[in-house]
């Protein structure tokens, strides 16, 4: 049984976090480093679909005409795969290992134990945690937006109207001005005005439908490529309204693969997985483990033991040396994914059944660094 790191050195190549520093590059706001080679341009719009892996777009090219058109290539999300990381690095331009968002689920000290990024609540506690755990403070770093607005421009943020003011938006997207959307209809409109509203302009929208069916009936279900054929032409009627002066960029947050229930693998009710772990976070496919203290080695061996080749299983230590947080990664981030970590192979799952049911029975899911998780798509329209 082989036990290598399925990818070293993921941020050796351009990543999620690169993408906004190289469009205020472009911008012409000074200090930014265009990694990307991007064009200059006044006015650019960045689409990030939700769960548009590049592997998953390349294989249902039929049903995405237009953006199979596009001039555009891969590059990685960074590590973890997860909607709250990616976006975290997406909006700060930094690695998980900086910006503390270390995947959906976090051992979080100022929340007291384990923290959803996306809801921003302790596990398994509703309450709203806004005062306890301040966006601000936790995430302490410029994000880009308050970047571009300290160089005069003009920036918005086209999202669901719900996002307003929540604890992700403000720890990492806070800066730019909000428009609340409800349907593909506002956020055309909303999108076209915001990028036309001054002579130098940033906005940044978002579509989560791709994510939602992708994990409900699987990516590449029927309903997930009638869904993919809909934002298409979302983006080419887009791309019809903004005009020829604004520059488009279209991305994703991470991939997906399948998880058929034979690849599930159930912590509750197993011991070999379960005896001296006081907390579990993270999520299905690429699990923090945080041993009860003294007890590190011994659920290691466990773990290795249990998932054989369906997870690499390693230290704190080893995904630290390995680059995956990025480079000088925090001590709180490096707290935060626990003593023992398990990135799922192929289309392996680690679940929970009893604490977990909803997460567990998904038939999509996301986290590890596969290249049909890691790869997203870099499209210039």
């Amino acid at each position: 049984m082989s036990n290598d790191l399925p990818l070293r050195d993921v941020y050796a190549e351009p990543t999620l976090a690169d993408v906004l520093p190289s469009v205020l590059a472009a911008l012409g706001v000074p200090g930014e480093n265009d990694a990307l080679g991007l064009p200059e341009g006044d006015r650019t719009v960045v689409l990030l679909i939700d769960g548009l892996g590049w592997n998953l777009l390349r294989h249902n090219v039929d049903a995405a005409p237009f953006l199979a058109e596009a001039t555009g290539r891969p590059i990685r999300a960074g590590f973890p795969t997860t909607t709250a990381t990616s976006l975290a690095s997406f909006g700060t331009g930094l690695p998980s290992g900086r910006h503390g968002v270390t995947g959906y689920v976090s051992d979080v000290e100022e929340a007291g134990g384990p923290f959803n990024w996306l809801r921003w609540q302790r596990v398994g506690d509703h309450r709203d945690m806004l005062g306890q755990v301040v966006p601000e403070r936790i995430q302490p770093s410029r994000t880009v937006f308050e970047r571009a607005v300290a160089d005069g421009v003009r920036t918005t943020t086209v999202l669901p109207r719900e996002f307003h003011g929540t604890g992700l938006t403000r720890a990492v997207l806070r800066g730019a001005s909000f428009a609340g959307t409800v349907a593909y209809g506002d956020l055309l409109h909303s999108t076209v005005h915001a990028a036309n509203a001054a002579e130098r302009t940033l906005v940044y929208c978002y579509l989560s439908q791709i994510d939602t069916l992708g994990h409900v009936y699987g990516p590449g279900a029927d309903a997930w490529v009638a869904q993919l054929t809909i934002v298409d032409r979302f983006v080419e009627d887009l791309v019809a309204h903004l005009g020829s002066d604004v520059n488009l960029l279209v991305t994703a947050d991470h991939g997906m693969v399948p998880v058929d229930a034979a690849d599930r693998i159930d912590v509750d009710g197993n011991a070999a997985l379960s005896d001296g772990v006081v907390a579990l976070t993270g999520e299905a496919r690429c699990r923090y483990v945080h041993a009860e203290p003294g007890h590190a080695d011994a659920v290691l061996r466990r773990w290795r033991g249990e998932l054989g080749d369906r997870a690499w299983v390693g230290t704190r230590d080893d995904v630290v040396a390995a680059g995956l947080l990025g480079p000088d990664p925090s001590d709180t981030a490096r707290r935060r994914i626990g003593d023992v970590v398990a990135i799922a192979r192929g289309g392996a799952a680690i679940v929970r059944s009893q604490a977990e049911p909803r997460m567990s029975m998904l038939a999509g899911q996301h986290g590890a660094l596969t290249d049909d998780e890691l790869l997203v798509p870099l499209l210039q329209v």
